[in-house]
């Protein structure tokens, strides 16, 4: 791997970039190997032709005494047990994938439950807070009644002298 130093681009877009280049020079070699393909295969067509004819005759030969009633109800069984076998093959699947998923999520729920278990324990029991007596005049009790001292008094304002 290379050590990327001071690049304008993230490493996975330099990657990328390279993917396709060399899908770009792969691409470009393909029209020879279509036209040697291609040569290839007719050679083959000529001897595979031959064989094909042969082939098709016996089949022939071979559809005209088989019993397609009892292939149906054979393959009707096979499909039949193939599809059970996919099936118990999936819920197997299934439940490993939902077992290892517990087990992932599991431990992180169980252990920080367990940190928040110890750190409940650990923490004091609030103090009961207690409402002052209210003075004359004020609508709310103090933040320092509230804690226990004692409310400081008001200063009045004056009142403007009457002209």
């Amino acid at each position: 791997m290379t050590d990327q130093t001071k690049t304008r681009f993230p490493a996975p877009l330099y990657a990328a970039a390279g993917a396709g280049d060399l899908a770009y020079q792969q691409l470009r070699k393909l029209p020879a190997v279509v036209t040697e393909l291609s040569e290839k295969a007719a050679a083959s067509l000529r001897t595979y032709n031959e064989q094909a004819n042969v082939k098709a005759a016996q089949l022939r030969e071979k559809a005209q005494t088989t019993d397609f009633d009892a292939l149906r109800g054979n393959a009707a069984s096979v499909a039949t047990s193939l599809a059970q076998l996919a099936q118990e093959r999936t819920v197997a699947a299934y439940t490993a994938l939902v077992a290892r998923g517990e087990k992932v999520v599991g431990s992180g729920v169980v252990s920080t439950a367990d940190v928040v278990n110890a750190d409940i324990e650990t923490t004091e029991a609030p103090k009961a807070v207690e409402a002052a007596p209210q003075a004359t005049g004020s609508a709310a009790p103090s933040v320092a009644a509230a804690n226990g001292a004692a409310p400081k008094p008001r200063k009045r304002a004056a009142k403007p002298a009457a002209e």
